[in-house]
């Protein structure tokens, strides 16, 4: 079982920057992808950024590309995104997500295994 913890979030300005966090318990987190969605209320979770095992390789959708930044770090059992030049559509709840099934590239949800609680974020303009 893998059980994972969001924070960061917040309220911030339009063109502030906010950065996430998601903490795994377990001793295998270096063999999962990591992935970010959110969800933003009367819509579906959306994919936002997922990051390989080593976090050699990462990608992204297309409204945040040059914004976001997802890293990890396996030694701390830790996932982020780094969100710059927020925008008020960037407003939802933010949620972190486990899976081992295969390769690297998960961007739907029913890739993932195991989800944080989420964390919201609100951007005012």
């Amino acid at each position: 079982q893998v059980q994972l913890v969001e924070s960061g979030g917040g309220l911030v300005q339009a063109g502030g920057s906010l950065k996430l966090s998601c903490a795994a318990s377990g001793r295998t987190f270096s063999g999962y992808v990591m992935g970010w969605f959110r969800q933003a209320p009367g819509k579906e979770r959306e994919f936002v950024a997922v990051i390989s095992r080593s976090g050699s390789s990462a990608a992204y959708t297309d409204s945040v590309k040059g914004r976001f930044t997802i890293s990890r770090d396996n030694a701390k059992n830790t996932v982020y995104l780094q969100m710059n030049s927020l925008k008020p559509e960037d407003t939802a709840v933010y949620y972190c997500a486990a899976g081992n099934r295969g390769g690297w590239f998960l961007t739907a949800r029913t890739q993932y295994d195991y989800w944080g609680q989420g964390t919201q974020v609100t951007v005012s303009s």
